[in-house]
């Protein structure tokens, strides 16, 4: 199955897929966010569609506590536009910090300032999505595991 990672912003949404067998997160690219949902959505359902995407990632931003805070409350209500306009099945990950992890990989690939301005939310996206896939394996092999058993 194919997945599609989304980092939500109030400006932004970043975009990532994995391949075709689920070993790779790759950032895709960013959404403006203009006001139109229509807009948004038909953007996220083309990229769906034509991908073959049977599952969208979204990073739920929960503050550093845990809690559910107001970003989290909007991300809530983007996913519930996602599902009734899109579709598509949707599961949540914690994102916090994954920011930041997008960040440390920029800066190590020596990207300038202003380059990392423009990719770090796709980039936010691939890391939260790879977490998933990482998370959706190790699910895996220990299930198996306990079936040979």
């Amino acid at each position: 199955m194919r997945y599609m990672g989304l980092d939500v912003g109030d400006k932004t949404i970043g975009v990532a897929l994995s391949d075709e067998v689920g070993l790779t997160a790759n950032p895709l690219k960013v959404i403006a966010r203009t006001g139109s949902i229509k807009r948004e959505m038909g953007e996220i359902r083309r990229i769906v569609e034509e991908s073959g995407i049977g599952r969208v990632i979204v990073g739920m931003p929960y503050m550093l506590d845990g809690s559910v805070g107001i970003q989290a409350e909007k991300v809530q209500e983007f996913i519930g536009e996602l599902t009734r306009r899109v579709r598509v099945e949707v599961e949540t990950i914690d994102e916090r910090l994954t920011t930041m992890e997008a960040e440390r990989v920029l800066i190590a690939a020596d990207q300038s300032r202003e380059k990392r301005k423009k990719v770090i939310d796709m980039m936010a996206a691939a890391v939260l999505l790879r977490a998933y896939m990482d998370k959706e394996s190790y699910a895996r092999r220990a299930e198996e595991r306990v079936d040979e058993e």
